[in-house]
């Protein structure tokens, strides 16, 4: 058998598929294309995020960096290397996020599976801090939670809800600079979650 192709039986191509999602939470939350040295399928994600966009536009500035340590010989009369980085003083970003039922159907995607991930978003930055990033976190967080396995309102009609103004004057420094909100009355059929 040519190790590029999924099995030539549906029933075969489809456990291949199956055992990968069963086996990877990734694939049974965001999808995959696995076509490589062994073919595996398609798997559309019942889970998708967009890109996250600034609230306000931010402006970068500029820091000097110095690294004190010698790396090499050559360099011992030196002692330092001058340096630049850019960083983000505040900036607010927001983003939407989907979770298709029937989607998850397919790839196996459970409550459990969905448990994680909301876990996963309130932390997702609690373990990857750097000088650049290191109070970056998640603020806040409106779960909209239909009855209906197709739904109860389209998703603009809830993101539509969610409000961000600013509470101060000048420059953004802080999360305490922002009131997110959400304003109106959740359609029929329609319950939200509030984290963070």
């Amino acid at each position: 058998a040519e190790p590029k192709k999924l099995p030539k039986k549906p029933d075969d191509a489809r456990a291949v598929t199956a055992w990968m999602c069963e086996n990877f939470f990734d694939i049974r939350t965001f999808g995959a294309v696995m076509s490589t040295e062994v073919n595996c399928g398609q798997v559309r994600g019942p889970v998708q995020l967009t890109f996250a966009r600034s609230v306000e536009p931010v402006v970068p500035a500029e820091v000097s960096i110095t690294r004190m340590a010698v790396t090499n010989e050559k360099d011992l009369e030196k002692e330092r290397t001058m340096g630049r980085k850019f960083i983000v003083p505040y900036g607010l970003y927001r983003m939407e996020g989907f979770v298709s039922v029937p989607l998850a159907e397919k790839s196996g995607f459970a409550d459990d599976d969905l448990a994680l991930l909301w876990e996963a978003l309130s932390n997702m930055f609690e373990h990857d801090r750097s000088a650049a990033r290191g109070k970056m976190g998640a603020r806040k967080l409106f779960i909209f939670k239909h009855e209906k396995r197709m739904g109860n309102a389209p998703a603009q009609k809830l993101f539509d809800m969610v409000h961000c103004r600013r509470t101060s004057e000048g420059p953004a420094r802080g999360f305490a600079d922002y009131a997110v909100t959400l304003e109106g009355t959740c359609p029929e059929g329609i319950s939200v979650e509030e984290r963070l």
